[in-house]
C-alpha cells in the first residue's frame, strides 16, 4: 500500500494503526461535492477516508467511511457502499482508487442508493459528470521510481506501540480538510471551463 500510493498527490496514506495495519486513513485530493449549511451544493478539493479490515477481511468487506462530507448516492454519513462491487480477490489498493473514482463522480450508482436524494440529483445533472475527470490511479510506469524515493520507511515499534503512522484524530482530519474549492478557483484544473454549476441549492423535482 505506502509503495502504490508513494508520490502520488492524488491519494495519501495519512496514518494506520496496528501491526499488521488494520486500520488505514486516506486523503484523497480530488474534485468532490458536498451540501454547505445553506443548502447549496459546492466542490471540496480534499476528502478524508477511514478504512477498518474486519475480522473476516478478505473474505467480508472492509468498513469504509468518510471523515468529511461527500454528497454522492453511494455515500452516507457512516458507511460508503461498496458491497455492489466487493469481491475477495480485489486488493485493497484497487479499492482505494474505486473510492477515489466514485467520490469524482467517475462512477456511481443510483439503482440502490445510500442517499437517494443524492441519486434523484445525479441522475437529473449527469451532464455535469465527472467532476474531476482525472485518472485517479496511479500510473504504472512511475510506481517503482516514486515508490523508490518517497515511500517513508515503516520501522517494527516494540509491544504497546503499534501506529506505524502517526493517525491524526477525526477532528482534526476534518477540520484540516475544511476548504472549499469552487471550479474558479487557482486550485482547480485549469481546463475546466464549466459554469458554477454547483453553486445551486438542492431541487428535486
Amino acid at each position: 500500500m505506502v509503495q502504490k500510493f508513494a508520490g502520488w498527490p492524488l491519494i495519501q496514506i495519512t496514518g494506520t494503526a496496528g501491526m499488521p495495519p488494520e486500520v488505514y486513513r486516506f486523503a484523497y485530493n480530488i474534485k468532490g461535492l458536498f451540501v454547505a449549511s445553506n443548502g447549496e451544493i459546492q466542490e471540496r478539493a480534499q476528502h478524508h477516508l477511514e478504512v477498518n479490515l474486519s475480522l473476516g477481511y478478505p473474505r467480508r468487506a472492509p468498513q469504509c467511511r468518510m471523515l468529511t462530507p461527500v454528497f454522492h448516492p453511494n455515500f452516507d454519513d457512516s458507511t460508503v457502499c461498496i458491497g455492489d462491487f466487493w469481491a475477495a480477490s480485489e486488493g485493497l489498493d484497487d479499492l482505494i482508487i474505486r473510492i477515489g473514482r466514485m467520490i469524482a463522480y467517475q462512477e456511481y450508482n443510483t439503482k440502490s442508493p445510500l442517499n437517494g436524494l443524492a441519486a434523484k440529483w445525479a441522475e437529473q445533472h449527469a451532464q455535469f459528470f465527472p467532476v474531476d475527470a482525472r485518472d485517479i490511479a496511479p500510473p504504472l510506469e512511475k510506481l517503482f521510481v516514486g515508490a523508490q524515493h518517497t515511500a517513508p520507511q515503516l520501522v517494527p515499534k516494540p509491544p504497546g506501540q503499534e501506529s506505524s503512522i502517526p493517525i491524526p484524530p477525526v477532528e482534526e482530519a476534518a477540520r484540516d480538510s475544511n476548504e472549499v474549492t469552487s471550479s474558479t478557483s487557482p486550485a482547480a484544473d485549469p481546463s475546466d471551463q464549466r459554469p458554477d454549476q454547483w453553486a445551486a441549492r438542492i431541487s428535486i423535482e
